[in-house]
């Protein structure tokens, strides 16, 4: 896979604290594209951060409704990877790629 393409996959880390007690697992949590598979995303991670990729756990998350400027906005849907990393392997998300 062309780092263009595994850009074009993976949004942005998502660094919360159900992400941080994850990582405790080997497991690291992404923003992905909504149109992107598990093999493409565990190409891109692999291509990208240069470690072995367990497994991928995709799960979609519903828009909330929110007030902005007093009238109700739906926010998209987004799309989440939950990478699991193989013993040995790690990912340092609060470094820049």
């Amino acid at each position: 896979m062309s780092k263009r393409s595994a850009y074009d996959v993976i949004v942005a880390p998502v660094i919360t604290e159900k992400a941080t007690l994850a990582s405790e697992a080997n497991q690291v949590i992404f923003k992905v594209n909504r149109s992107a598979t598990k093999p493409e995303i565990k190409s891109a991670i692999e291509s990208l951060f240069k470690v072995k990729v367990k497994a991928v756990n995709t799960v979609v998350r519903k828009g909330k409704l929110k007030a902005f400027r007093g009238r109700p906005a739906l926010l998209s849907d987004t799309k989440r990877a939950i990478v699991t990393l193989e013993d040995g392997h790690s990912i340092d998300v609060t470094t820049g790629l």
